[in-house]
């Protein structure tokens, strides 16, 4: 059995704030406008002049779902339209030419991930297509050590279809689950069996994916200890690789489709953490490795291994084992990351084929990282992917003195030092068992960003 994470409820409640995810620093909200395409050249410029240069990372965004899931938060366009997709595709391979003439063709793409919105929204023959693109304008690995994967809506696919995203070159997949409770499932508006999940689960093997992944969500509409309990006992069943138990962010203000939900409906703060805590309990149990935050993989998954062997990253998409790619981020509001640069697409559809008509990358704002940056880039992603912070590394790397330089975050650590959830000494800051599923408030400390100067909401970080 896998050792589980220290579950203290008292202390899990009162570290439970808003805060980032950090799959980037600086986060999101820091991202502007005063960012354009010249800069981004430069970077690219930059990168491809590196010796040995970076291999490359694709993300692909597809905003398209044929029905709206209430809790959803993504950008996504609802549509029964396939024709718009027809047209999105052919924007998008506008997209991909501009792209790739700014990239070195030697440079290897050995990522590629398509999220959306839902990407199997595309036909076969439209995947086939995009597939085809990309393997023109890029040069895409194509040895079995590739990650190539996509989302997967469950009720937007057969079992007989699964094979085809293998024979395109995916090796990697992740279905959306959320919740098996058909009053959950009714009440955010995403009806599926768990029959149609475990055709697909065992297609998926059958066809020989390198990794198959699960998402779940919990704190939804009407979730009961007992309802989340029966829905962990499916999933267990069905062994997929990864497990991802996401907790829901209702922020209704902020996202228009979460107002569908009743606010009558809503389980209590104290009934999400009862959640959570039977989540890690159950998967651990199982034999599950809990890698950090939401992440949950089988011990011979290159996941585990990686958090096990010291290597583990993170991404936009969350942990990773191979984040050090330049990321080219394509679609309506993908972001990408090019040597010390974010990148993020405008948002809007109409804005989108606006730019590309024009010629012109549709690029919308982005963030070129300081001395600062840079540093604390790499505090915050050694304590949430490794747990402990080297300072000595730190120093040396970055020629400061470490006490001095963070004098203020180590004083704003002393509560989480006093309440076990980590230990500071002159060798390195540590994060303790107990302060596992705190570590983005403790990240938080490192943070230059947050307070007055801080933009936008953050979802709570339990």
């Amino acid at each position: 059995m896998e050792q589980m994470p220290s579950f203290n409820r008292a202390l899990v409640e009162k570290y439970d704030r808003p805060g980032p995810r950090y799959t980037s620093y600086p986060t999101a909200p820091q991202f502007h406008t005063a960012f354009a395409v010249d800069h981004y050249r430069q970077a690219t410029e930059h990168s491809n002049a590196q010796a040995p240069a970076k291999p490359l990372s694709i993300y692909i965004h597809i905003p398209f779902c044929q029905s709206l899931c209430y809790y959803c938060a993504c950008n996504k366009i609802i549509t029964q339209k396939t024709s718009r997709a027809v047209e999105y595709l052919d924007y998008l391979k506008q997209e991909i030419a501009l792209q790739a003439g700014l990239f070195d063709k030697k440079r290897l793409v050995t990522q590629l991930h398509l999220g959306g919105g839902t990407p199997t929204y595309l036909t076969q023959a439209q995947l086939t297509d995009l597939m085809d693109t990309l393997r023109s304008a890029f040069n895409l690995d194509e040895t079995e050590q590739r990650q190539f994967s996509l989302e997967v809506d469950p009720r937007t696919i057969t079992p007989a279809q699964i094979q085809l995203l293998r024979d395109l070159g995916f090796n990697r997949i992740s279905f959306g689950v959320q919740d098996f409770d058909p009053k959950v499932q009714e009440a955010v508006n995403r009806i599926q069996s768990e029959e149609q999940v475990q055709n697909l689960i065992n297609a998926a093997r059958k066809a020989e994916f390198r990794s198959i992944s699960a998402d779940l969500i919990y704190g939804l509409p009407l979730q009961t200890v007992e309802s989340f309990d029966a829905t962990l006992d499916k999933i267990i069943a069905m062994r997929p690789d990864r497990i991802a138990a996401y907790s829901y962010a209702h922020l209704p203000k902020l996202v228009r489709a979460q107002r569908l939900i009743r606010p009558e409906d809503m389980p209590p703060p104290e009934r999400k953490l009862e959640l959570l805590e039977l989540t890690i309990r159950r998967l651990c149990s199982a034999g599950y490795v809990y890698i950090g935050m939401d992440h949950f993989a089988l011990p011979e998954d290159e996941l585990a291994q990686a958090r096990i062997n010291d290597t583990l990253q993170r991404n936009f998409q969350g942990y990773s084992t191979h984040a050090d790619c330049d990321l080219i981020g394509l679609g309506v509001s993908s972001i990408g990351k090019v040597g010390d640069t974010y990148s993020q697409n405008v948002k809007e559809l109409s804005q989108y084929y606006a730019y590309l008509n024009k010629g012109e990358l549709p690029l919308h704002r982005g963030y070129q990282l300081n001395a600062d940056d840079k540093l604390r880039r790499d505090v915050i992603s050694a304590l949430m992917c490794h747990n402990r912070i080297d300072i000595a590394a730190i120093e040396a790397k970055h020629k400061i003195n470490f006490n001095e330089y963070f004098a203020d975050a180590l004083v704003q650590l002393q509560e989480q030092v006093e309440d076990g959830l980590v230990t500071i000494s002159d060798q390195a800051i540590v994060l303790l068992d107990q302060g596992n599923l705190m570590m983005r408030s403790v990240a938080m400390a490192f943070d230059a960003y947050l307070g007055e100067k801080q933009r936008g909401e953050f979802s709570r970080t339990v």
